[in-house]
């Protein structure tokens, strides 16, 4: 059931650090997102004791490999407890189906998302790699994809939200990266979005990091987020 829509990225270098802003939150006010440098750092234990703790946590790993291996991993990480994880959906339609098939038909299965394209591939990269047309052209062909293989949403710049939501519909899962609340600076991200601008394009699940994580008071940030798109909702 679809609660708080921020997830707070845990880009940080191993568990300790980790940790000591997990402490500062709330589990009814947000998500957590664990990557690839966390997770190798920190180990799945330390996941399900996230998980333990009551947040819903969304294993960002971008599994990308051979089918078999691919269902193998979803089901490993299905095991941990987690709310969402990920897959690469250049990997292909056998190996997103291999992903979907991997974590069973129950009730309570977490959600499945495919990255389309990563947010630092341009025209330039895409050609590099044998892909033609533009990225947007690129991320609707692959969540056309990912879609028709059975997963549950992509990730997507919030850029590219209102294309997605219109061409797939309201029921596929759009989470965006690049979040910026009204109030913080932009630090190294360009095509950034405010929360509420990102959920009116369409975006269902915010990953937001920097503005919550390097602020003085990471819950208190956390609110001012929520009262931000409380107020846009009612403007």
């Amino acid at each position: 059931m679809k609660t708080t829509p921020i997830i707070v990225a845990l880009d940080y270098p191993d568990e300790r650090s980790a940790m000591a802003l997990v402490r500062q939150l709330d589990p009814s006010l947000c998500r957590l997102k664990v990557g690839k440098q966390l997770f190798t750092a920190a180990g799945p234990r330390w996941v399900e004791q996230l998980v333990k703790l009551g947040f819903p946590v969304f294993l960002d790993l971008k599994f990308h490999d051979i089918p078999t291996t691919v269902g193998l991993a979803c089901k490993a990480a299905a095991d941990l407890g987690v709310w969402m994880m990920n897959v690469h959906a250049l990997g292909g339609g056998a190996m997103l189906r291999a992903a979907r098939e991997g974590l069973g038909d129950v009730a309570d299965r977490p959600l499945l998302i495919a990255v389309t394209l990563l947010t630092s591939m341009g025209e330039t990269e895409m050609h590099e790699i044998g892909l033609n047309g533009t990225p947007q052209e690129a991320v609707l062909r692959l969540g056309r994809l990912t879609q028709a293989s059975g997963l549950d949403g992509v990730v997507c710049s919030a850029q590219e939200a209102t294309m997605l939501k219109r061409e797939l519909g309201a029921q596929f899962n759009l989470v965006t990266p690049g979040i910026r609340p009204a109030s913080a600076a932009l630090g190294d991200q360009q095509r950034v979005m405010t929360p509420m601008a990102a959920l009116a394009a369409g975006a269902d699940y915010l990953v937001i990091g920097r503005p919550i994580t390097h602020a003085p008071n990471p819950l208190q940030a956390l609110l001012a987020i929520h009262q931000e798109i409380t107020q846009g909702k009612t403007a």
